[in-house]
């Protein structure tokens, strides 16, 4: 059938994973329109005299990196890095979720969306001077998704059983083959419609690895050296220090990176990384202390930089341990929690009380849902109820570094515990290093504990089956719970048609999440970064990670 070009508009909607199927021809996604760019709010000083030399931008945050190879990671530290040293088939525009091109320049879309077909760019290299292509994309998607590939990682990829129903072989797993059709056009066959499947090939773990790198370093040297194509090389990693990239001279972007070295340096107080701000010690930093902010917009040698709100802070329960495998009891500590009070302490102005695992930012967000006021006469009654008048004892968890959607993870749960004592509740806080701490997580080994989720991709799939769907138990789903209901609405949402369909769907699931509580949603949170005046170019994405090859100073 005769072939259709798409306008930049419906591109977004087929992005958005809003018309799989329905209509007549295949459909073919080219680059949208250049939008109008929207400067950040900031303070206006008098220009600062440009930099002579080497453009260095030193970055300020507050934990380290886990790993260097995207498809094994899952924390935004690193992929505040990975970021910049690769490049995805897809990416996001500057500000939003839209999908546009990146190493693939355009696509088509079979009408019963079962087929992909991604036209990639020429001449593009790795950074070891190997060439990007049709097979370089086959291989990395055969080394995610097959178990027996010599380079899958023995604990698996996270992300990818996730996003694509498992792996090779599985009963859910939707790709069913990559196909090198040239050097390069890549072709994707699916098992089944995946409707935010474009949506999903944007997120920053399924970046495009040099093969010939990690066949040559094998998975674990590679996620301490990595390869990509992006617009800067990997340099050094300094464990809990610093890690140095330098200028890719050989980027595709012609005219990009205008840095030509990019330091991420960590400073785990979030006031001791403004002090190292203002001293000049760093050029930006992310973490800003709520309460701070204002402090940073009457500084005029500095800039507030406010990150789109596309987050969710949480406490969840491990609905596997006892006492928390009894609904009333989750039920009874969501009715103890203070959840205003906490928002108000810490958050500054710049949160929102949560009632779903998704914020209201993302389509199919469930805003007839009533939350429970806090209460502590009603948490007693329930534990009364669950058989704890008395209540017990827990275990909780608190994160140890401060995240966009937690400013201050210890003192919340500082804040949480006295909340709990009132009903008899002695909950004792555990805390530990970052990266322990989401591997214990992940195997269960927790019972209440706080995390949180910046959205990947602007889609509803991205929250509520990442966070809380069965499949993902070990992986993203930590509070492990495992209900059918909300399992079958989930995957007919994946596999459904229209926006409409699958909106219907989540309504129902986030009902469902709501009455059996494995988590309190506590707040969507608008994460502040503050910078020196004199930087432009610095666009902050909703998914809380983004490239800085267009960061300059004035």
């Amino acid at each position: 059938m005769k072939k259709r070009v798409l306008s930049a508009a419906m591109t977004s909607l087929l992005a958005l994973g809003m018309l799989l199927a329905g209509c007549s021809g295949s459909q073919t996604t080219q680059a949208p329109a250049e939008q109008p760019k929207t400067e950040t709010p900031a303070a206006t000083p008098a220009p600062e005299p440009a930099k002579s030399g080497p453009k260095q931008l030193i970055v300020g945050r507050g934990g380290d990196t886990v790993g260097l190879d995207p498809i094994a990671q899952t924390d935004g530290e690193s992929f505040k890095v990975t970021e910049n040293v690769f490049d995805t088939l897809v990416g996001y525009a500057e500000e939003s979720t839209e999908v546009v091109p990146s190493l693939a320049e355009k696509w088509e879309i079979s009408p019963d969306g079962l087929t992909y077909t991604f036209h990639l760019r020429s001449g593009v290299k790795f950074h070891d001077g190997t060439d990007f292509n049709a097979e370089a994309v086959k291989w990395n998607f055969e080394r995610w998704s097959d178990k027996s590939h010599p380079q899958h990682n023995k604990e698996g990829f996270e992300y990818y059983n996730d996003m694509f129903g498992g792996y090779k072989g599985d009963e859910n797993h939707v790709i069913k083959s990559v196909e090198a059709v040239d050097a390069q056009t890549v072709k994707f066959t699916l098992n089944r419609p995946l409707a935010p499947f474009i949506q999903n090939l944007g997120m920053s773990c399924f970046a495009i690895a040099s093969p010939k790198a990690v066949q040559d370093m094998g998975p674990e040297k590679f996620n301490e050296n990595p390869v990509g194509t992006g617009p800067f090389k990997f340099v050094e990693w300094k464990r809990n220090d610093t890690i140095t990239l330098e200028k890719n001279p050989d980027y595709w972007n012609a005219g990009f990176p205008k840095l030509d070295k990019l330091v991420f340096k960590v400073i785990p107080e979030n006031t001791a990384r403004l002090t190292a701000l203002t001293s000049g010690e760093i050029d930006m930093m992310d973490g800003v202390n709520p309460d701070d902010a204002q402090t940073v917009k009457d500084n005029k040698d500095l800039q507030l930089i406010l990150r789109p709100s596309m987050n969710i802070g949480f406490v969840g329960f491990n609905v596997e341990k006892k006492p928390l495998d009894n609904p009333k009891v989750r039920e009874a500590l969501a009715y103890a929690i203070n959840k205003p009070a906490i928002i108000e302490a810490f958050f500054a102005g710049l949160g929102q009380p949560a009632v779903n695992p998704m914020p209201p930012s993302i389509w199919g967000h469930n805003g007839n849902i009533k939350d429970r006021e806090f209460s502590i006469d009603k948490a007693k009654q329930l534990l009364t109820e669950a058989g704890f008048p008395n209540g017990f004892k827990i275990k909780f968890w608190a994160m140890p570094v401060a995240r966009p959607y937690m400013p201050d993870g210890v003192k919340i749960a500082e804040a949480i515990q006295q909340d709990l004592k009132k009903i008899g509740v002695e909950a004792e806080i555990v805390t530990m290093e970052w990266a322990t701490y989401l591997e214990k997580t992940k195997a269960g080994e927790q019972e209440m504990f706080m995390l949180g989720w910046t959205g990947d991709n602007g889609d509803p799939d991205n929250f509520l089956a990442t966070l809380l769907d069965k499949n993902n138990i070990g992986g993203n789903n930590r509070t492990r719970w495992a209900n059918e209901d909300a399992h079958k609405l989930l995957m007919a949402a994946q596999s459904a048609t229209t926006k409409e369909e699958r909106e219907k769907l989540y309504l129902q699931v986030q009902e469902l999440i709501f009455k059996d509580v494995p988590m309190v949603p506590l707040a969507h949170s608008t994460p502040a970064l503050a910078a020196k005046a004199n930087i432009i170019n610095y666009k902050p994405h909703p998914k809380g990670s983004e490239s800085l090859e267009k960061v300059d100073f004035q």
